[in-house]
């Protein structure tokens, strides 16, 4: 049995499947192709395989000779054979398990569900490759047995589309990438103080007044919802209450107690505004809308989100005081908690079960919602303890531009919890979360991709995969295949900086950036007034959060210093610091061409300086000289001006450096 991460042959896919067992031959494709159905032969396996069959046709260049699935193979056809035992639900606990079997010669791929054969299909794509042997004939796949299955049931990416609306086309492209690495839920907020994205007609001011003209006509969105559908993928709507509603206000102020006029927000953070809990036309209009969109949306869940409200408005008004006083609310939690148990049977009525974020985890919180935990993990262990289900965002939250490293460490379910069997089995999985304060829909894949790729192999794949490089090593090669999908992580990149440079030449722009990321948390929000109306256009927005380059540099670094790699790492290190030290001079030509560029000329200006820093620690390590204190001081003053962020990105560089420097 493979152990992946451990085996030089490991193929290049992700999530690595439950159990692999590699063999030595190999199966060649040719034009002949053809794949046959058996068993539940579904429209939405039948569109797959077609699917399929273009995209490997695209990728080899092969003309097959039949374009569509097929009955029972000729005999002289070399092929796959797909067999599903019955379509399956688009609904949480689904059976997504296959076996996948290839020989020289046949496939075969075999699923209880036809939504299994789709996840098998997906494997047997990442595993598409040109044959190693020089005399080899072209494409194929390696032979091998896979047996696979999810770990966990609930694996999803969250698109915030109300702070920057997100045309239809942004969301399929992404739902195609969610198919290729295995995610079942598509997690849509719709709605929040910027935003209100949804056509209704029950309430049309909410997208009239709402969304400044940016919406979804409902037929967009059914058609979205089929298109994740015919990809195994839910589609769980999420409308932010009782706050963060200004954008419900702009429409129907009197779902406050407020005084209006309300209008959209356009600032970033976390505002006052929020329903009245307390009058009963607020549940007569949540019973009409929640009724309107759960016949939009057929998942069984429903996301009312719950977060950040702000209680004290509440607390000053003398009626909602009387009414929590008759009531016996001593609190605004406990007000919130009230409004929660009403939507809650509201949902119910609708045979929908609630899912919010962990603020509406509170003492008087009944049992069948789920919680979402974003701020700690200590909501999802105190949710499952009281008999709910949850799941994890908290260390997955993309929009931070932390490493995938950092996202790949994180596990909804750790040993450390203490939980016992039954609690465990209610930690239904994850979400990557994209809020959407600083992208676009041109920037807005490169925060997803291919981060989110490491995100899904830890929702779907066994607990102990979960070797780093291995990780990374993989991740090259899945980005390059979501681009193929169709996402635009790597060619828009590519777009921003022709734009930066002003049409010329982007190389040095492309060298400078390897070397930099945003800046990571929430710092970005606090170096610029950021408003929905600001440009995203600016270095920042086409740098990336795992600058490749730079993580390799670093890691050469690393096992330089330990004497791992021997010297061999020394000559890579040096022609990078080289390529990194003279890129100067060939930015500033481009700076004086491009205005736009001018808040990154002391950062390029330091990237050169660093690099010769570093330059020198190699001369030093190769002489067998120690340096000086009085350079060494010197250095370390330095390296600690140039950490400061410019532009909104930082030199990710420099402490491999300064541990050059320090010979460390």
């Amino acid at each position: 049995m493979l152990t992946p991460g451990k085996n030089s042959v490991t193929p290049d896919w992700m999530p690595v499947p439950a159990e692999v067992r590699m063999h030595t031959d190999r199966f060649s494709l040719d034009s002949s192709f053809a794949v046959s159905i058996e068993g539940a032969a579904t429209d939405r396996l039948s569109r797959a395989c077609v699917r399929l069959m273009r995209r490997v046709s695209d990728r080899t260049g092969l003309f097959f000779q039949r374009e569509s699935a097929t009955g029972a193979l000729p005999l002289s056809a070399p092929g796959m054979t797909v067999a599903a035992q019955r379509e399956g639900r688009v609904s949480l606990g689904e059976d997504e398990s296959y076996s996948l079997e290839i020989s020289a010669q046949g496939i075969r791929l075999s699923a209880v569900t036809d939504i299994g054969c789709l996840r098998g299909m997906e494997t047997l794509f990442q595993l598409l490759d040109a044959d190693a042997d020089p005399e080899g004939s072209g494409y194929g796949f390696p032979c091998l047995t896979v047996r696979d299955k999810p770990r966990f049931p609930w694996r999803g990416l969250l698109i915030d589309v109300s702070r920057h609306f997100m045309p239809a086309d942004v969301i399929l492209r992404n739902l195609d990438g969610m198919a290729a690495v295995k995610l079942n839920v598509l997690h849509w907020h719709l709605s929040d103080d910027q935003g209100f994205r949804v056509e209704t007609r029950s309430f049309p001011k909410l997208h009239g007044l709402g969304s400044d003209g940016f919406y979804y006509s409902q037929e967009e969105i059914r058609g979205i919802i089929a298109y994740a559908a015919d990809r195994g993928i839910r589609v769980v709507p999420e409308f932010d209450m009782p706050g963060h509603v200004t954008s419900w206000l702009a429409g129907y102020p009197e779902l406050t107690h407020r005084p209006g006029p309300f209008r959209i927000e356009r600032r970033w953070g976390v505002w006052s505004s929020a329903m009245d809990p307390t009058r009963k036309s607020t549940y007569r209009f949540l019973e009409r809308f929640i009724a309107e969109m759960t016949g939009l949306f057929p998942d069984e869940y429903f996301h009312i989100g719950g977060d950040e409200v702000e209680g004290k408005p509440w607390m000053e008004d003398p009626d909602i005081r009387a009414y929590m006083k008759k009531h016996g609310l001593p609190d605004a939690a406990a007000l919130q908690t009230h409004f929660t148990l009403r939507v809650q049977k509201i949902l119910a009525s609708h045979d929908r079960k609630m899912i919010g974020w962990d603020e509406i985890l509170t003492p008087g919180l009944q049992s069948g919602a789920v919680i979402q935990s974003w701020r700690g993990r200590e909501s999802l262990v105190e949710a499952v303890s009281r008999g709910m289900s949850a799941i994890l965002s908290n260390g997955y939250y993309i929009d931070l531009v932390q490493p995938a490293a950092f996202h790949y460490s994180n596990d909804p379910l750790t040993p450390d919890m203490n939980l016992s069997e039954a609690e465990a089995a209610n930690v239904l999985g994850g979400e990557a979360t994209m809020w959407a304060e600083l992208v676009t829909p041109e920037t807005v894949d490169s925060r997803i991709w291919p981060r989110t790729a490491a995100i899904a192999e830890r929702l779907w794949s066994p607990a102990d995969i979960r070797d780093p490089e291995d990780m990374h090593r993989r991740l090259r090669s899945v980005s390059l295949m979501l681009e193929q999908a169709g996402l635009t992580h790597i060619r828009n990149r590519g777009v921003m900086m022709r734009r930066l440079a002003a049409g010329t030449d982007t190389g040095p722009l492309e060298i400078l950036l390897s070397a930099v990321e945003p800046v990571k948390n929430y710092r970005r929000h606090s170096m610029r007034p950021f408003t929905t109306f600001s440009p995203l256009t600016c270095v920042a927005d086409a740098s990336v959060p795992d600058a490749e380059k730079a993580r390799r540099f670093n890691t050469l670094v690393e096992s330089l210093l330990s004497g791992a790699g021997g010297s061999s790492e020394a000559e890579p290190v040096r022609r990078q610091l080289i390529l990194w030290r003279d890129n100067h001079e060939a930015m500033l030509p481009l700076i004086r061409r491009s205005p736009i560029l001018a808040e990154i000329e002391s950062l390029s200006e330091d990237l050169s300086r660093a690099a010769e820093i570093g330059l020198q620690a190699l001369d030093f390590r190769a002489s067998g000289r120690t340096p000086e204190s009085v350079w060494t001081n010197e250095v370390r003053t330095r390296l600690e001006s140039m950490a400061e962020p410019r532009a909104e990105v930082e030199l990710v560089i420099l402490d491999a450096i300064r541990k050059l420097a320090s010979q460390q």
